[in-house]
């Protein structure tokens, strides 16, 4: 007789169904505690402890001695290989058999040579399937090698993920055991906490959550744990519930495996391919599994992984890769990014962007066939107004990102919009609305994208990436089996695996009335990224400009001799470097000491080689041209240029000369009697007033400084016009506190700005330094705090409209940093900043939420303060980090507390009538096309951008030897219908505002 209906109660009712399914509660009786059935220990274990990050051929040499569950090893960042023999036993046949394995740390199981599955506690990787099905002719006894390294999926930090590693950490192996695996029970568990969170998800108010409740409490009614045959009954009745469908119009949820792997952040570089590996044989295996299963590979990984991710692994693990392009043809593996690494979005370079494209998108297409159709940058702190433009110059129309999520304090209005670049492109840009690329399958998460999507009535499609992340691991068979049981449930929104080119060409289809966000997305967060650990940002800037150099100069000598090999193979190299440091926690500082100092020394190899090859270009440029002193002066930039310099005498001395050089040209050191011309402007007059100020006037402008240094005037002689503002002084340093709420290398929060304190300097400390003629200078020193001190010179040559400040910091303070002011006498409500190809206004007042929370910006070169006719612009060599509040212009000297050290930082202030960009068309890059290897079809790339923000028709002039000129893209394809005319060598140009323009020059054959 069937049981009478029985009012239920609904928290005793979610509860009893939870202790059914609990890991912890009566494991003895419930449905859990029948997960695993008979098991037995290995047959044998042994290991062995290195520091070193051992290939497979090279570990099992190895001496492997006893060990047990229970044992330690360590420590941090070492490795700990374990050999484990297995005998599995008879009465197991036709039985799913797993090895269960726990350990701290990051496993990884090679079978016969070959890396098979990762294990991790943390990604819920504790067991590995030895056969679905023991067969009678099956193996019984096997050999595994277990790789554990000594970190977890976060690193190793000491009381919290982002503290400094613990290097005295140790591990313990916990657990390690074949155990028979009931799948029957799995998928019942899985049903039952879908069923619970649908419960819990939909409330008591709706129809539907009461079902679900009720399907579970039923199961548990006719289930029994010990009686196996009542396990289908349990499951016809959670099918019964689950097939019952939904209507047409159900939003589309878009599941997409991902596996995001920080190329570098609390774990080495070195320790990145290893979880690349673990993470993608796991993919792969889930792929075997789970025909259906799509996995994205972003960065190349992020979504599975970036190109530089995919490169490690091609060389450490051949095989592994090989697996992966055949299942890139299967369309289940799937590189997404088409970047080189998952870079920062604001720091790096136009060309150094352009570059990021090139070689990731030039990766993907020769190991895997074809290129990345959408960009992926889930995590990076901030999206340049530029990006748009870069996209489209390498075949990009879409892009997927959700880091603006972490706004502080405005939430962004859209997860899916059309993204309008500076130049006007516009490019399909979807934010997850689950606000994460880590989900992990639960009801609550689905439910989350529904109800987040700030698009609703605009789109009805959804991405939802899922699997662990950040230091890989990736999707789970769990997690797999609650989106599959999810695909179509009434009360649900539609769930389906699907792949990044299927979410966005459902989006396309129904785009039009999709809202348009023009200009950057700025992230309200991280702000201290643009500034922390000074010299790697020093070293960025430096590299960037060594290879825009080396290209230059090689580029024009191949054009000139005959017998010069371009440099291709050791500057890819050296980019690669570069742009594997751009990283978007590595460049931005993020990351532990220990890949600063691993990204310092690719700074020092690229600089060290860098500059050989620069030397070999410009011997063979130069060629028969020495100059008196055996010397030649080169202008890399792309206007004449007229300047003091320092030349090197004998015996280690110098002496400075007025030298000018052309455009993208050379010219000889001048000889010793022209060292002193008559010069065509008025020298520089320096004079040191009795009270210690220090007057400098070269004719243009005339510096007025106290006698602490600070800077009381600065006038453009012509028209008397004072740039500081009238009761205030300029080179003003002040120090504030720099204690966030957490992200400690990462943040600058908006109260340090009512910590101001200004560094007062002692009187008579400014001396004349250089007296006059070519160049004046005057020096002080600044006692910051007993720890730390500033030197400054302060530099004003002939002919020259700006200022220089040379600063020498020894800086060692904790959480403090250090700014320097310049109050101009100026008003405008917006200032403007050099960004890449480019430049962008930002307020400088607070009105709304949306301009407070740029109290602190990035920019690169330059930041200008205007109004008509006249402006006051901060120019620096190594800083990103700036503000302008009102009409305080606010630069960085230093850098912040990851920055202790000793640094030169060079700052410029010229008071300008309009930006400090001489040329309207500045080359960014001049390099060889390397895919071109003809000697007989020599070609060059030629990359200009408009910088000012017009419309604009020009000519090119031209002095090499072209003989045909194509307008090409940033991937250095030509156009088909891009061949211009050569009118008496030179190229007519049309340019719109900021428009970025590539052309392919082909030269002439050399003479036989």
């Amino acid at each position: 007789m069937a049981a009478a209906p029985a009012l239920k109660h609904w928290r005793t009712t979610l509860e009893r169904v939870e202790k059914f399914m609990s890991p912890v509660y009566f494991t003895d009786c419930n449905l859990r505690g029948r997960l695993f059935g008979a098991s037995c220990p290995v047959a044998a274990l042994s290991s062995f402890l290195t520091p070193d990050r051992l290939p497979y051929e090279e570990a099992v040499q190895r001496d492997f001695r006893p060990a047990q569950v229970g044992c330690s090893f360590g420590p941090t960042w070492w490795t700990c290989w374990f050999r484990v023999e297995l005998t599995i036993p008879e009465a197991w046949v036709g039985q799913e058999v797993h090895l269960c394995w726990e350990s701290d740390g990051e496993g990884l199981v090679w079978r016969d040579g070959e890396p098979v599955q990762g294990l991790t506690k943390e990604g819920e990787k504790t067991s590995y399937v030895l056969t679905d099905r023991l067969g009678e002719r099956d193996p019984r006894s096997l050999t595994l090698y277990v790789e554990v390294a000594c970190n977890g999926l976060l690193g190793a930090g000491k009381g919290s993920i982002i503290a400094a590693p613990d290097p005295e950490k140790m591990f313990q192996l916990s657990r390690a055991e074949l155990a028979v695996f009931h799948r029957d029970v799995h998928m019942l568990l899985v049903d039952l906490e879908l069923l619970l969170g649908i419960a819990k998800g939909l409330g008591k108010d709706n129809q539907r959550s009461f079902q679900a409740l009720y399907t579970a409490n039923q199961m548990v009614n006719v289930c029994d744990p010990a009686q196996p045959e009542t396990f289908p009954v349990a499951q016809a009745l959670a099918s019964r519930f689950f097939g019952q469908r939904g209507g047409e119009s159900q939003h589309t949820i878009h599941a997409t495996g991902h596996c995001h792997i920080d190329t570098a952040w609390l774990w080495p570089f070195k320790e990145t391919m290893r979880k690349c590996a673990r993470s993608w044989v796991t993919a792969l295996q889930l792929m075997e599994r789970n025909p259906e299963f799509i996995f994205a590979c972003s960065q190349l990984p992020s979504t599975c992984p970036q190109a530089q991710q995919l490169e490690w692994v091609k060389s450490r693990y051949p095989g592994l890769h090989s697996r992966l392009q055949e299942f890139a043809c299967r369309g289940q593996f799937v590189p997404v990014g088409g970047t080189w690494v998952e870079m920062d979005g604001n720091l790096p370079s136009g060309e150094a962007m352009v570059r990021q494209f090139l070689q990731g998108q030039n990766f993907f297409l020769q190991e895997f066939g074809k290129m990345c159709s959408e960009f992926w940058l889930p995590d990076t702190f901030g999206y340049s107004a530029q990006l748009p433009q870069i996209m489209h110059g390498c075949g990009i129309r879409r892009f997927l990102t959700q880091k603006l999520s972490w706004n502080l304090v405005n939430s962004f209005p859209h997860h899916t919009f059309f993204w309008e670049g500076l130049d006007g492109s516009r490019v399909l840009v979807h934010f997850p609305p689950g606000d994460s690329y880590v989900m992990q399958g639960s009801v609550e998460e689905v439910l989350k994208t529904v109800a987040n999507n700030r698009d609703k009535g605009r789109a009805n499609h959804s991405a939802f990436l899922f699997g662990f992340g950040d230091g890989g691991g990736g999707p789970t068979q769990t997690m797999l089996d609650r989106l599959k049981r999810l695909s179509n449930t009434d009360g649900l929104p539609r769930v389906q695996l699907s792949s990044p080119r299927q979410l966005f060409s459902a989006l396309e289809s129904d785009s039009g009335q999709l809202c348009t966000w023009v200009g950057e997305l700025f992230l309200e967060l991280h702000n201290g990224t643009y500034t922390t650990h000074a010299q790697i940002k020093k070293g960025n800037r430096e590299c960037e400009r060594i290879l825009h150099d080396v290209e230059l100069l090689s580029s024009l000598a191949l054009a000139r001799s005959t017998q010069f090999l371009y440099p291709a193979a050791q500057l890819q190299h050296l980019w690669r470097l570069l742009l594997l440091n751009q990283f978007h926690d590595v460049v931005t500082g993020s990351c532990i000491q220990m890949v600063a100092e691993e990204a310092m020394c690719h700074y020092e190899d690229i600089r060290s080689h860098g500059n050989t090859l620069l030397s070999a270009a410009a011997a063979a440029l130069c060629a028969g041209e020495p100059g008196p002193e055996g010397l030649l002066i080169v202008n890399t930039l792309p206007w004449k240029r007229t300047e003091v310099m320092a030349l090197p005498k004998p015996g280690g001395a110098h002496s400075l000369a007025l030298v000018t050089v052309p455009s993208m040209g050379y010219a000889p050191v001048p000889p010793p009697t022209s060292l002193q011309p008559l010069l065509p402007q008025q020298p520089v007059f320096v004079v040191q007033e009795t009270d210690g100020s220090v007057t400098l006037d070269n004719g243009i402008i005339r510096v007025k400084l106290d006698p602490t240094g600070r800077l009381t005037s600065l006038v453009l002689v012509a028209s008397g016009r004072e740039a500081i503002a009238e009761g205030a002084v300029g080179n003003q340093f002040v120090l504030f506190d720099d204690v966030p709420l957490y992200w400690d290398a990462w943040d600058v929060m908006d109260y340090h700005l009512e910590t101001r304190k200004p560094v007062l300097g002692q009187a008579g400390t400014l001396a004349v330094g250089t007296e006059g003629g070519l160049r004046g200078s005057a020096w002080f020193l600044l006692q910051i705090s007993p720890n730390s001190r500033l030197s400054q010179e302060v530099v004003l040559d002939v002919g020259c409209p700006y200022v220089r400040f040379h600063t020498e910091v020894h800086w060692h303070e904790a959480h403090k940093f250090l700014k320097v002011e310049f109050p101009a006498r100026v008003r405008s409500s917006q200032a403007t900043y050099e960004i890449q190809f480019g430049h962008l206004q930002r307020p400088t007042h607070y009105n709304t939420s949306w301009d407070w929370a740029r109290f602190e910006v990035w920019a690169h070169r330059w930041m200008d303060l205007s109004e008509h006719g006249f402006g006051l612009a901060l120019l620096n060599d190594c800083k990103y980090g700036a503000s302008v509040r009102g009409s305080i212009l606010m630069g960085y000297p230093p850098g912040l507390g990851a920055g202790m050290g000793t640094w030169v930082f060079p700052a410029i202030t010229p008071p300008a009538s309009a930006w400090p960009l001489p040329a309207l068309l500045t080359p960014a890059s001049v390099s060889p096309l390397q895919a071109e290897s003809s000697p007989q079809r020599r070609s060059l790339v030629l990359r200009l951008y408009e910088a000012h923000g017009s419309h604009v028709d020009c000519w090119l002039h031209l002095s090499l030897p072209v003989q045909d000129a194509i307008l090409c893209d940033l991937l250095e394809r030509p156009d088909p219908a891009g061949h211009l005319p050569l009118r008496d060598s030179r190229l007519k140009l049309t340019f719109s505002p900021f428009q970025v323009l590539s052309l392919l020059l082909v030269l002439q054959p050399p003479p036989h």
